[in-house]
C-alpha cells in the first residue's frame, strides 16, 4: 500500500467539517488537510489556527487554484454543493460532498460536467463504518432469512430560523438533511432502488420547510422502506430490518458516536422483549476517518470507491419522488 498522503483543503469553516469531518479526515493516515478557505478570511484563519491548519485562504476560488491541493471537502449549503463542486472539480481536484448533494435530480445531473478523472463522492460517511458493513454482511449471510422491510427513524429538534436547515429556499427541511440517511440506507441494505414512493409531509408554516415525514418506499420483490424524519421532534434514530427468520436492529446507526465501539442486535423473536437477543459489539471508530481514508486510497488508485456520481443522482431521484407525492397524494414512481 502507499505510503502518500493526499492534500486535503477544506471549504469553509461550516460546523460540520470543524467539529467532526475535518478532525476525522486529519486522522486518516493517508490524509493531511493543508489548507481551509472562507469568504471571511479571518474565519478562515481561525479555524486554521484553531485546528492546525497551514494556510488559509479569503475566497473560495484561491484555495481551487492551489496547486498543493489533491482533494475538496465541500460542506457548504446546499444549494451551494453542485455550483462549488464542479468548480472545485475543473480546477483539478477530487471532491468529497456533503449530503444531499444536490437540490434535486437535474441539478445533481450537472456533476457530468466534472472532468472523469477526478472523483466525486456523496459525503454518506456511514457507509463506511463497521457497524453498516456488518449488518450488510450479515444480511447477505442469509441469517435473517428473506429481508421483508427496514423501519428506519430519524428526528431532532430545531426551530432556530438562521440554521440553515430552517431556510427553504436553500435546500432545508427534513427530507433533505436527514430524511436522505433512511434512503441511503434501504438502497445500501437492501443493494436495491426503490421504484416508487408515498409521503405524507407536515410543513412549518413559518419556515415553509418540512418539519415531519413519514415514507413509504417499494422496492419492488416483496421489500419495503418505511420512515419517519423530523426537525421537530425529540432526537431519536433506529434502524430495523425485519426479516422472515430474525430481526436486525442498528443501535445508533447514523451518529455513531465517534472513536466509540458500537453495537446491534439479531433477534429472532423469541421471546417477545428482545431479552434473548444476540447483541454484537463493533471496535471503536470514527466514520470520518474510515470515508476520508477510503477515498484518499481512491485518489492514490489503491482501492476504487463503489460509489460515485451516479449514486448520488440516484440518491436524490428518491428525495424528487418524496416531493412529487407530496404535492400529488400519492404514489410518485422514482
Amino acid at each position: 500500500m502507499s505510503t502518500k498522503k493526499i492534500r486535503w483543503g477544506i471549504l469553509s469553516t461550516a460546523n460540520i467539517g470543524m467539529q467532526k469531518v475535518t478532525p476525522g479526515i486529519m486522522a486518516s493516515p493517508h490524509s493531511e488537510v493543508v489548507a481551509i478557505a472562507s469568504r471571511d478570511l479571518g474565519k478562515a484563519r481561525a479555524a486554521a489556527d484553531q485546528l492546525g491548519i497551514p494556510k488559509a485562504y479569503g475566497s473560495y476560488e484561491e484555495l481551487f487554484a492551489d496547486p498543493d491541493i489533491d482533494a475538496i471537502y465541500n460542506p457548504l449549503p446546499n444549494h451551494l454543493h453542485v455550483p462549488m463542486t464542479v468548480a472545485a472539480a475543473k480546477a483539478g481536484k477530487h471532491v468529497l460532498c456533503e449530503k444531499p448533494i444536490a437540490l434535486n435530480a437535474a441539478e445533481a445531473e450537472l456533476l457530468r460536467e466534472c472532468p472523469p478523472d477526478r472523483i466525486v463522492l456523496e459525503a454518506f460517511m456511514v457507509r463506511f463504518h463497521p457497524q453498516w458493513l456488518r449488518a450488510r454482511e450479515i444480511i447477505r449471510s442469509g441469517e435473517l432469512g428473506e429481508v421483508r422491510a427496514i423501519n428506519a427513524v430519524f428526528t431532532y429538534f430545531n426551530d432556530d430560523p438562521a440554521n440553515v436547515r430552517n431556510q427553504a429556499d436553500i435546500g432545508g427541511g427534513g427530507i433533505m438533511d436527514i430524511g436522505c440517511y433512511p434512503i441511503t440506507a434501504a438502497r445500501f441494505l437492501f443493494e436495491a432502488e426503490p421504484k416508487r414512493v408515498v409521503s405524507l409531509v407536515e410543513r412549518d408554516e413559518t419556515f415553509g420547510t418540512d418539519r415531519l415525514a413519514s415514507v413509504l418506499a417499494d422496492f419492488g420483490a416483496g421489500r419495503q422502506l418505511n420512515f419517519v424524519c423530523s426537525t421537530q421532534a425529540a432526537g431519536h434514530q433506529r434502524v430495523q430490518v425485519l426479516g422472515s427468520k430474525a430481526k436486525l436492529e442498528i443501535i445508533i446507526p447514523f451518529n455513531a458516536p465517534q472513536n466509540e465501539r458500537t453495537a446491534i442486535t439479531v433477534d429472532t423473536g423469541a421471546p417477545f422483549d428482545g431479552s434473548l437477543a444476540r447483541r454484537e459489539v463493533l471496535p471503536a471508530s470514527d466514520q470520518y476517518t474510515e470515508q476520508a481514508e477510503a477515498f484518499a486510497l481512491a485518489v492514490l488508485g489503491e482501492k476504487p470507491l463503489p460509489w460515485g456520481i451516479d449514486d448520488a443522482i440516484a440518491s436524490m431521484r428518491v428525495i424528487d419522488a418524496v416531493f412529487a407525492s407530496e404535492k400529488s397524494g400519492g404514489w410518485a414512481t422514482v
